[in-house]
């Protein structure tokens, strides 16, 4: 009688090693199976009991939990929890503490191949310098997880010392094909810290498609050399994707940490091997920064492409240690960004701002508008070797009102800048002829002086795209700025 009994078992346990979906609901019971109709009650339920390839669908509703995720996909299936359908699914913190340590309404350590997609989270508040709000906090050693479509906002810590994130990866360990996309980043108060961070050994990721908005400190950053990781030689987000995401109103005026506008949309602080491109980058203290805050060490190999990068309040693009005392920028490349009207406050920085140790670095192909302060480049420093050349300037008051401070020289005039420095040999200036720069269409109209005037020699082999995602080289030679005009 107990050979069909142990053979039911039998069956049951292979079943199980199937992927299933499962429930969570508000009226649900975490007595319950999961199914449809008896859904658990809580996520994190799901976040402890699923197995490689299950998915739980949470319902709509607020939850009032932290989750922590103690279980792994592997390569044969990922676990995905996210919201079902489009429902609306919401992880409120408002009546939550922040917990000591690394903490985060979903919190993932030493877990992988796991999707987080589709929820709102919201509200988790500290005034305690000793405690770190998060919307996700990943660390330890983790691989192939994917953040999607979610929704992070009003986190906060006030205090002036304090620290918050949106989203951290910390690679205390080795965390490798992280995606981060679709997601929205929101009026956060994240002291001394970032509203996306990617931080030490944290390799071969995408950051893409995201709307990172109304925080008081940085928008996405990748960082290395805090000491983040134990082995020295690896604690530096390298070899990853910045792509297509809108970064604005990144303002740490505001922030008690700071209280001076000193925050970039997208920065490098560190990093190695990444490319930044096709982003939207405005109305920030800093477009878009490439620096390393520590003395001795680089930030290096970042390509900056295809970018639009405007209207935002102290420079386009910084690069190099903000101090003597700090890092060096080198061996990175400009190219095929547009540039208008950044330096709102016309704080002496202009449409590039190189700091100190800036070298071997190149500018080419990029389209400057600048403001009527008329100022392409500002300089703090000397570099070395670092190039520019087939650029088109603009500055509304006329040519002899744009001008370049570097290298301990000021030169009035496109002429004299060629002339003085012996850059920019094929460079223009002319009116861009923009589509409809005053409401930030930056597209090039049909009679732009940027349409085939950048470097005969580019190719297209790299498959590069474009501000719109199309393929550069669309007739002739390579336009000049983000976009590539075509009919």
């Amino acid at each position: 009688m107990k050979l069909p009994h142990l053979l039911a078992v039998i069956i049951l346990s292979v079943t199980r090693l199937q992927a299933d979906d499962f429930f969570v609901a508000k009226n649900g019971l975490d007595t319950n199976p999961g199914t449809f109709a008896q859904p658990w009650k809580t996520i994190q339920k799901a976040a402890s009991l699923l197995q490689a390839g299950d998915t739980v669908f949470v319902r709509k509703g607020i939850y009032k939990e932290r989750v922590n995720i103690t279980v792994s996909g592997s390569v044969a299936g990922p676990i995905s929890l996210r919201n079902y359908g489009s429902e609306k699914v919401i992880i409120d913190a408002s009546r939550l503490v922040p917990t000591e340590g690394n903490t985060g309404l979903f919190l993932i350590e030493d877990q992988s191949f796991l999707i987080i997609q589709g929820f709102e989270l919201r509200n988790y508040r500290t005034s305690n310098p000793d405690l770190v709000p998060s919307g996700i906090y990943i660390s330890g050693a983790c691989e192939h997880i994917e953040l999607r479509n979610n929704n992070i906002h009003h986190i906060a810590n006030t205090h002036a010392e304090g620290n918050a994130f949106g989203i951290a990866v910390y690679g205390t360990a080795a965390i490798s094909n992280v995606i981060i996309d679709g997601n929205k980043v929101h009026h956060l108060k994240t002291g001394n810290s970032e509203s996306v961070v990617l931080n030490g050994n944290v390799s071969q990721f995408e950051v893409t498609n995201n709307e990172v908005y109304s925080n008081n400190n940085i928008g996405i950053d990748f960082i290395g050399f805090e000491g983040t990781s134990d082995e020295e030689s690896l604690d530096q987000a390298r070899d990853g994707i910045c792509r297509g995401n809108k970064v604005w109103n990144i303002n740490s005026r505001p922030n008690p940490s700071y209280k001076t506008y000193a925050a970039g949309g997208i920065y490098c602080d560190g990093a190695t091997r990444i490319i930044i491109e096709n982003n939207h980058c405005f109305q920030n203290d800093i477009g878009v920064e490439i620096a390393s805050e520590h003395f001795g060490k680089s930030c290096s190999e970042i390509t900056v492409r295809n970018n639009w990068i405007y209207r935002n309040r102290i420079a386009g693009i910084a690069l190099g240690g903000y101090d003597a005392g700090r890092g060096s920028t080198e061996d990175c490349v400009i190219s095929n960004n547009t540039f208008y009207l950044n330096d709102t406050r016309n704080s002496g920085s202009g449409e590039i701002l190189l700091q100190y140790y800036v070298s071997n670095t190149r500018f080419i192909q990029n389209l400057f508008w600048s403001t009527k302060q008329g100022l392409f480049v500002g300089n703090q420093s000397p570099g070395e070797q670092n190039t520019f050349d087939y650029n088109l300037y603009y500055a509304p008051r006329g040519d002899l009102e744009g001008f370049w401070e570097i290298n301990t020289q000021t030169s009035d005039g496109l002429a004299a800048w060629q002339t003085a420095s012996g850059q920019d040999v094929h460079s223009l200036f002319a009116k861009p002829v923009l589509i409809n720069p005053s409401r930030y269409n930056l597209h090039l109209s049909s009679t732009s002086p940027a349409i085939n005037t950048g470097d005969p020699l580019f190719s297209s082999a790299l498959e590069e795209k474009d501000i719109d995602g199309e393929a550069r080289v669309q007739s002739g030679r390579v336009d000049i700025g983000a976009d590539e005009f075509f009919q």
